[in-house]
């Protein structure tokens, strides 16, 4: 009898090193860089009404709060992040939060928010913070510019990302942090816009904070693209009344990881169900050919879908026409 434990112990142990590895072989880079101190930043009052006065308030606090940050980081030799933050600063962009701290936490409005009928929120995944910020900037104008007038896409850096090889991108301890912090987001955005459609867009490990998230939540849509999992078992798990969609691009490498969980001691490694497959009961869309960076590219198949479903619209399915 004592050899069934063991034999038991010895599978969970394998699955979990094939995890670690499907996610760990693929992917190059060095470990996060040294933190970089930052102030304090200021508290601001919830947003209740996104009008034009309201919104320039806000957008000039924070701001101020990304030029402090600036400063402190160019008298403590980080010159990196200090001509980061300058660019950040550029009164032509507009956040609506900012904190410099940690590795830092922004939320960026694209499009003119106070006149916006569909707004998509960006969640990212690991290894994204102020200083490997382009993907996510990147990906969101493109999407807004997509969506065209009347709307707005908001980049949500509102949590600590877990970096890609580690132990935490493996793991939904981050995203059960960051759920409650989307949460809330989500529902000063819709008392300030209640006029709007709502969308969630939630890419890699952001997937797994839209699924922690997503219980409750009155959004239309929850997006999920480049996912391993949400840890739900199925989309009736997830308590949402939003329309959950799906999409995997042919070769990125996110398709490799086990779809499994894995209880083991003082932590449970993977996922679970994979969002693309027929028993997570997702709707499911096109998302080209790319790999597991690619989806928001300018000309992607995904970008035009995503953006069809921000708009209320029927994307082409998956292996089907347009």
């Amino acid at each position: 009898m004592a050899s069934r434990p063991r034999g038991s112990r010895l599978r969970r142990t394998v699955l979990a090193v094939l995890v670690t590895a499907s996610v760990a072989v693929p992917v190059t880079g060095a470990a996060r860089p040294a933190a970089v101190a930052a102030p304090v930043p200021p508290v601001l009052t919830p947003l209740r009404a996104a009008t034009p006065a309201a919104l320039a308030d806000r957008y000039a606090a924070n701001r101020e709060a990304i030029w402090a940050a600036e400063r402190m980081a160019a008298d403590r030799g980080h010159q990196w992040r200090a001509g980061m933050l300058r660019a950040m600063a550029d009164p032509a962009r507009h956040f609506l939060s900012f904190d410099g701290r940690d590795g830092g936490r922004a939320t960026e409005v694209f499009g003119d928010l106070s006149q916006s009928e569909r707004i998509a929120v960006l969640v990212p995944g690991s290894d994204t913070d102020l200083d490997r910020y382009g993907l996510l900037r990147g990906g969101s104008m493109r999407l807004q510019q997509r969506l065209g007038a009347r709307s707005a896409v908001i980049a949500w850096l509102g949590y600590r990302t877990p970096s890609t090889v580690s132990l935490q991108a493996l793991t939904p301890g981050r995203a059960s942090a960051a759920a409650p912090d989307l949460r809330a987001f989500v529902r000063e955005l819709s008392t300030a816009k209640p006029g709007a459609r709502l969308s969630l867009v939630c890419h890699s490990y952001g997937s797994v904070v839209c699924g922690r998230a997503a219980s409750g939540l009155e959004v239309a849509d929850i997006i999920l693209y480049g996912s391993a999992g949400t840890t739900a078992d199925d989309v009736a798990a997830l308590h949402t009344p939003a329309t959950v969609w799906a999409g995997r691009a042919t070769h990125d490498w996110i398709a490799h990881v086990p779809h499994t969980r894995l209880r083991l001691p003082f932590v449970t490694v993977g996922f679970g169900a994979d969002p693309v497959s027929p028993e997570f009961g997702a709707r499911l869309f096109a998302a080209g050919d790319g790999g597991h960076s690619d989806y928001l590219n300018a000309r992607s198949p995904a970008l035009e879908n995503i953006a069809r479903i921000v708009s209320g619209q029927t994307p082409s399915e998956a292996g089907g026409g347009a």
